[in-house]
């Protein structure tokens, strides 16, 4: 998408809300609305669901009429992921680290939320007020700490990243809140497929035995977010620290 092309999405999402039309019957709609529908669209169906013409039928209009709204998809997806998006989690104050861990957490909720968002924020496009805020929210965490602003946004990138990595596996699980019972992540569900495969082949891969058998005994599994981010936020620890030192 060229910067042209971005010129109804930034509109939408950054300008004033559109004035009515100066002839002819009150424009009934409001952007907050469409992005709603489109949101329950999505989050029963799936983003797909989300056309056009779903939207309009959901909220009792004909598609020409929703396009006085919002040009295109892809502006309506635009909508809908600012709709989505929670106010951004983190404390005001206190530790780098501490911040950043609800960061993480508090962005995991809200792709839990709303799974399609996966889908939805990825490539080149507009981002919002308030996915903006997330990343403002991050890199303040990290103000201070002797990172340079390139390093810092790497970092935003990689936890993040982890945090996508962890939703995905748990949409493909179908291991979303009230989608199963507790052990029934999508590690457990790994374990026991592998399980079945090491019964018989176990002798050809003795190491993939051992954890497995390590993680059954001792509940290891599904602490793939906390261990993750664990790591990650000491490798910034370790580079702050020597950066502190002069190295």
């Amino acid at each position: 998408m060229t910067s042209d092309q971005w010129g109804p999405a930034v509109r939408l999402l950054w300008g004033p809300p559109p004035a009515g039309p100066a002839r002819g019957p009150k424009r009934g709609l409001t952007l907050e609305g469409i992005a709603r529908a489109g949101i329950e669209i999505a989050d029963a169906e799936g983003l797909g669901g989300a056309s056009m013409q779903r939207v309009a039928a959901e909220l009792a209009v004909t598609k020409m009429a929703l396009y006085r709204y919002v040009p295109g998809k892809a502006e309506l997806v635009a909508l809908m992921v600012e709709g989505a998006m929670p106010a951004a989690a983190q404390s005001p104050g206190g530790p780098w680290r501490e911040r950043l861990e609800e960061w993480a957490r508090g962005l995991l909720e809200g792709l839990r939320l709303h799974p399609w968002l996966l889908e939805a924020t990825v490539g080149v496009r507009v981002m919002g007020p308030r996915e903006l805020e997330w990343m403002e929210r991050a890199l303040a965490a990290l103000d201070g700490c002797g990172l340079t602003g390139a390093e810092a946004m790497d970092a935003v990138v990689l936890l993040a990243g982890h945090v996508r990595g962890i939703a995905e596996q748990e949409r493909a699980a179908g291991a979303g809140p009230g989608s199963g019972a507790v052990g029934e992540g999508p590690d457990a569900q790994l374990a026991a497929v592998l399980g079945e495969v090491m019964r018989t082949h176990g002798d050809r891969f003795p190491a993939l035995g051992a954890a497995l058998a390590s993680a059954a005994e001792h509940g290891g599994r599904d602490q793939a977010l906390e261990f993750g981010l664990a790591r990650i936020l000491d490798g910034l620890e370790l580079l702050m620290t020597r950066r502190a030192d002069g190295n």
